[in-house]
């Protein structure tokens, strides 16, 4: 095995087509973005794009997947949190990611509703949360931490998501999570050599071994306009052979990559 085969991909999705050819594709965990609570209000003004997935499309997908795990992101910690939880397990997500939390005891009582039904990952993208970093992963039951970029810059009022990993501030939070020996992972990534990206993605594949991370969600611009236009496992076999090069190409080419990083992030947002 290797860095590349090894890492964790994650695909939201309520469309089965794209759901089965995921599972081909080699993706580890395929579902839906459920998340409703304040998502909208936050996001509004950054027109950022709001998921319309809808709990009963869950069956539908599920039943695509011969290899990979289901997974569904919730909403944050509610009134309704412990019933939203049951179901989702009860319909065989074994993949739960809870957003938005920003104290110790949600994530806490997150991790109880689930009761090692399911794996746990916390979603760390608020400013709250990832000052509290240090005590959360504490916490016993956590399977991984993923750091959220998007929100993040919005709630620290940031420039943008890049801002927060070039800055070194993600590289405090992967080393706090790389003590406490939690799987960790950031952001999405893009597919290789796609002129729509206003960063290639090359250079933010070189982070994910530079900070250790071993896992990242499948962003949208990966598939869209059609997925059907794609080759989707060649895309996905290419980009886990670019996180390999990368891992393999040491400590002092990853920086430099960092370095080109920074330089475009900024001409960019000039």
């Amino acid at each position: 095995m290797s860095f590349g085969s090894d890492f964790v991909l994650t695909l939201f999705t309520n469309d089965p087509d794209l759901a089965r050819a995921g599972n081909a594709a080699g993706i580890n965990r395929i579902g839906l973005d459920l998340e409703r609570i304040g998502k909208e209000h936050r996001q509004d003004a950054k027109k950022a794009w709001i998921s319309d997935h809808q709990i009963h499309e869950l069956e539908a997908v599920r039943d695509q997947l011969t290899k990979s795990a289901l997974f569904t992101r919730i909403n944050p910690i509610h009134a309704g949190s412990r019933d939203e939880i049951n179901h989702l397990i009860d319909q065989g997500v074994t993949v739960l990611m809870l957003p938005m939390f920003r104290t110790i005891k949600e994530a806490a009582t997150f991790i109880e509703l689930v009761d090692g039904r399911a794996f746990v990952s916390l979603l760390v993208e608020t400013a709250a949360a990832a000052i509290r970093l240090r005590e959360i992963v504490k916490l016993p039951g956590i399977g991984e931490i993923h750091f959220g970029l998007n929100d993040m810059y919005l709630d620290m009022k940031l420039s943008n998501h890049f801002e927060v990993l070039t800055s070194g501030f993600l590289d405090r939070l992967t080393d706090i999570t790389a003590t406490a020996g939690v799987p960790y992972g950031f952001a999405g990534i893009g597919r290789l050599n796609d002129s729509r990206l206003p960063i290639p993605s090359d250079l933010i594949y070189a982070q994910y071994p530079r900070l250790g991370a071993t896992r990242a969600l499948v962003a949208r611009v990966f598939y869209t306009p059609d997925f059907r236009d794609l080759n989707l496992t060649h895309e996905v076999n290419t980009a886990r052979k670019m996180l390999d090069q990368w891992h393999q190409a040491g400590a002092e080419k990853q920086t430099t990559a960092l370095t080109l990083l920074t330089t475009k992030v900024t001409e960019w947002a000039a």
